[in-house]
């Protein structure tokens, strides 16, 4: 894939990813064997609500805001930013460990993926994308594909999936909220 400054592919040299698809949820088709998540909300309308959004999700402000703890060394996502996403409380708290597999800082698209390392409960690959669409409608877009990698995420089975949903929506929701407080201040 081209990497002309403004998108942004991490070189696929296995450096710790969990799982040999790498990049699916850039460009598709997501791989079989799998759980497939598709998610969108409309977040708003117009450029500034499209400029604070893609600024919410480029900077982990939304997952933090969400009530997700993300350490990273990287202030923004950039291929090969490694960040800790850990959410849970006490002895409950999970962690996943993750790595930015692709940016996309666009006219009209902005976002990240994130590929898991080992350690994370799961495999697979997480995107999340801001949109301006041509009638200005502002969308915000989870897609991923992942499999249990531990065995708590086997025993949690069919449960995982809700809860990757139910998160998505709150992500979606998250992003909303920032963005659209931010236009209006």
């Amino acid at each position: 894939m081209k990497d002309d400054g403004i998108n942004s592919v991490r070189p696929t040299t296995g450096r710790g990813l969990s799982y040999p698809e790498v990049g699916a949820t850039r460009l598709g088709p997501l791989p079989d064997g799998y759980h497939h998540l598709h998610h969108t909300t409309r977040i708003g309308r117009g450029r500034a609500v499209f400029d604070a959004a893609g600024e919410a999700v480029t900077t982990w402000r939304m997952h933090r805001t969400s009530g997700a703890q993300v350490r990273s060394a990287a202030v923004r996502a950039e291929p090969g930013a490694r960040l800790q996403v850990s959410v849970g409380v006490g002895p409950l708290r999970f962690t996943a460990p993750c790595e930015v597999i692709w940016t996309a800082y666009e006219t009209n698209r902005t976002g990240f993926a994130y590929g898991t390392l080992a350690g994370h409960p799961e495999r697979g690959e997480e995107s999340f994308v801001v949109d301006i669409r041509d009638d200005g409608s502002v969308w915000f877009t989870v897609m991923a594909f992942s499999r249990p990698a531990r065995w708590y995420a086997r025993l949690a089975g069919p449960l995982v999936p809700v809860l990757q949903k139910w998160y998505a929506q709150r992500l979606g929701h998250t992003v909303r909220r920032l963005a659209t407080d931010r236009y209006w201040r």
